[in-house]
């Protein structure tokens, strides 16, 4: 009997670590990042991301001449790819007055207060990526959306890629 108990909780010990133990595959079944190049295959459907960041179903989303800025999941470093397009948000900053609304976003994973601050540490990311551009601090302000803006609903990888975004727009 006391043979039996041991093996029993010895076997739902191992079912138990196990199942932590793995890691946790992308949306699209791997077990690597979805970054973007010019072009990621994703499930299937291929997310294109050019230089303006035009194409492949990611588009922009901001607002006033801005480029939204694309992050991998659960990640909220600006790729090389990527940061071309927080330079390009620097320099129409530098011809624009006023405040800059920086808009962190995330896709429909996780809890709403893991998405909320995700959103701020993209946003921040950013912030702090036009800084070193020369946009002065006091002229951007940062925000968290979360999960509660989603651009695109649909229940797949390329949509769920257009979520995890930081929108910039000028501050009404």
């Amino acid at each position: 009997m006391i043979k039996q108990t041991v093996w029993t909780a010895i076997t739902l010990t191992a079912f138990f670590f196990s199942g932590c133990g793995q890691t946790a595959p992308t949306l699209d079944g791997t077990k690597g990042k979805n970054n973007f190049t010019d072009a990621t295959e994703i499930s299937g459907d291929t997310v294109t991301v050019n230089e303006s960041g035009e194409g492949g179903g990611l588009g922009n989303s901001s607002a006033d001449g801005f480029r939204s800025v694309y992050f991998d999941f659960g990640d909220y470093s600006i790729s090389g790819t990527m940061q071309s397009k927080v330079s390009a948000d620097a320099a129409r900053a530098a011809q624009t007055s006023g405040k800059i609304k920086i808009e962190g976003n995330c896709d429909e994973f996780g809890t709403d207060e893991y998405n909320y601050a995700l959103g701020l540490k993209r946003a921040k990311a950013v912030k702090d990526a036009m800084a070193a551009e020369g946009v002065q601090n006091g002229r951007m302000v940062i925000i968290s959306y979360g999960e509660s803006n989603p651009v695109c609903s649909s229940p797949t990888d390329s949509c769920y890629a257009r979520n995890r975004r930081v929108d910039l727009r000028l501050a009404r």
